[in-house]
C-alpha cells in the first residue's frame, strides 16, 4: 500500500502486454488494471519486449519491465510466449533467463511493494513464478487458455497442479476451463468463470455513425487474431474459396507465423491482410465489417482459444458473428440471436452459415443488434467489479 492510500497493493504479473498504449497488442491485462484501480493500487510487473519502456506510469496503474536476455534477441514475450516458441525453437534458449529473472523481480517487487495480493495469468509461467518467488502473498490465478488447454505433459500437469492448489481463487474464460482446472486441483469454490473485458464503449462509439452496413456491394468480412493454428483461418479461407467471391471481401487482421501460408492459400480470392492494427485502428475495422469470423479450431499442441476479446470488441461494434462451438465461444455467442454458431473444423457448415449470412441483409441486421447487446455484459468495467470481489475475497481468506 502506498502511503496516503487506503487501497490495498495490488501486484500484476503478465507476460502479454502492449509495448506502447494501443499499438495493438492485446491489452486485457492493461484494460482490468486500470479497472481495479478504483479499488486497488495496481503495480504490474512484465518481461521486457523490443520498444517498451522500462516503467509507465498513467491512468491509475504503474508498470515496469524486467530484462532477462540480450537485448538483441530478447523477444520471448513479444507476442505470445507458446507461439513465439512453437514458430521458432531456439527461443527456448530465452526461457530459463526468463524464469530466473522474473522470480528475482518478484522477489524485488514484493519487498518494494509489500502487495495485499498477487493477481497472476497464465498458470505458467506467472502463477508458477508466483507459487516460488512469493508463497505467502494471497495469489489469483487468470488462465486464458493456452496453458490450461496444452502443456499436457506430466512434469507441466504437476506444476499446473501445485500452482491450482496453492491459489486461493482461480478464473478462468469458460465453463469448460472450470471443469479442467479443478481437476487439477483447484478448489470448486474459488473457480469461478470470470473473462477478460472488453472495451465495449469505444468499440459502439466508432460503429454508431454508420446507418446501414453492406447496403451494396460485398459483404465486409472480417477476421482478427494471431495467424496461429488454433485460429482456424485455414479453414475459413477453404469455405470461402466455394463462395462467389463476388459477393465477399475478407480483411485479416493479426499476424503470426502462418500468414506466409495462408497468403498463398488467399491468393486468387479477394481477402487482405492488414497485419496487426493499432486499437484505433481496429475499432474502425469493426466498424466498417459487416460479419466478423472467428473459425477457431483445437490446435494439434491442445491449445485452443478460451474466449477471444477480439470476438467480444467485434460483437461490441454490432458486427454479425460466425464462430465455432467451442467452449467459451459458444457461451459468449447465442445461436441465432446474437450470431451463428457452426461445428469447430467443419468446413461445410461454416461454408453454408457463411454463405447464408452472406446472402440475407436483415439476418446480418438482426444478428448484429443482437451481439451488440449481448457484448454489454462483457464490459471491462463489470469485469472489473467481479475480479475486485475475488481479490477482495483472496486478501480475507
Amino acid at each position: 500500500m502506498t502511503p496516503n492510500s487506503s487501497r490495498p497493493s495490488l501486484l500484476i504479473l503478465a507476460s502479454t502486454y502492449p509495448a506502447r498504449v494501443g499499438d495493438g497488442t492485446p491489452s486485457f491485462v492493461r484494460d482490468l488494471a486500470v479497472g481495479l484501480a478504483a479499488s486497488f493500487e495496481p503495480f504490474v510487473l512484465i518481461p521486457a519486449v523490443p520498444d517498451g519502456a522500462a516503467e509507465e506510469h498513467g491512468d491509475g496503474i504503474r508498470v515496469r519491465r524486467f530484462r532477462f536476455f540480450f537485448r538483441r534477441w530478447e523477444d520471448l514475450a513479444a507476442g505470445a510466449i507458446l507461439e513465439n516458441v512453437r514458430s521458432r525453437k531456439s527461443r527456448m534458449l530465452q526461457v530459463p533467463f526468463f524464469m530466473a529473472a522474473q522470480f528475482f523481480a518478484v522477489r524485488r517487487a514484493v519487498r518494494s511493494e509489500r502487495p495485499a495480493v498477487l493477481h497472476a495469468y497464465w498458470i505458467i509461467p506467472q502463477g508458477l513464478v508466483a507459487r516460488w518467488a512469493a508463497p505467502r502473498v494471497p495469489l489469483v490465478v487468470t488462465t486464458l487458455g493456452g496453458d490450461l488447454y496444452a502443456l499436457g505433459d506430466p512434469v507441466s500437469r504437476a506444476l499446473k497442479r501445485s500452482v491450482l492448489r496453492h491459489a486461493r481463487a482461480v478464473t478462468v474464460m469458460n465453463a469448460d476451463m472450470r471443469e479442467r482446472a479443478i481437476a487439477l486441483g483447484a478448489s470448486p469454490n474459488t473457480t469461478h468463470v470470470m473473462p477478460m473485458g472488453a472495451q465495449v464503449a469505444q468499440f459502439a462509439d466508432a460503429a454508431a455513425g454508420r446507418l446501414s452496413r453492406a447496403a451494396d456491394g460485398p459483404v465486409r468480412l472480417l477476421a482478427v487474431g494471431r495467424l496461429v493454428e488454433k485460429k482456424g483461418f485455414h479453414l475459413l479461407l477453404k469455405a470461402l474459396a466455394q463462395i462467389d467471391p463476388a459477393t465477399w471481401h475478407l480483411t485479416v487482421v493479426g499476424d503470426g507465423p502462418e500468414r506466409h501460408g495462408l497468403e498463398e492459400a488467399a491468393a486468387d480470392l479477394p481477402v487482405a491482410f492488414v497485419g496487426q492494427l493499432t486499437r484505433e485502428a481496429l475499432t474502425h475495422a469493426d466498424a466498417e465489417a459487416d460479419v466478423a469470423v472467428f473459425p477457431s479450431v483445437r490446435a494439434a499442441s491442445g491449445d485452443q482459444d478460451g474466449l477471444p476479446v477480439a470476438l467480444l470488441e467485434a460483437m461490441a461494434s454490432g458486427c454479425a458473428v460466425v464462430v465455432s462451438d467451442l467452449p467459451g465461444l459458444d457461451e459468449a455467442v447465442e445461436p441465432g440471436v446474437s450470431g451463428l454458431s457452426v461445428p469447430s473444423g467443419d468446413v461445410t457448415a461454416l461454408r453454408d452459415a457463411l454463405a447464408t449470412i452472406i446472402g440475407d441483409a436483415p439476418l446480418r441486421a438482426s444478428l448484429g443488434a443482437g451481439a451488440a447487446l449481448r457484448a454489454q455484459s462483457f464490459d471491462v468495467a463489470t469485469v472489473a467489479d467481479a475480479y475486485a470481489g475475488a481479490l477482495e475475497a483472496a486478501i480475507r481468506s
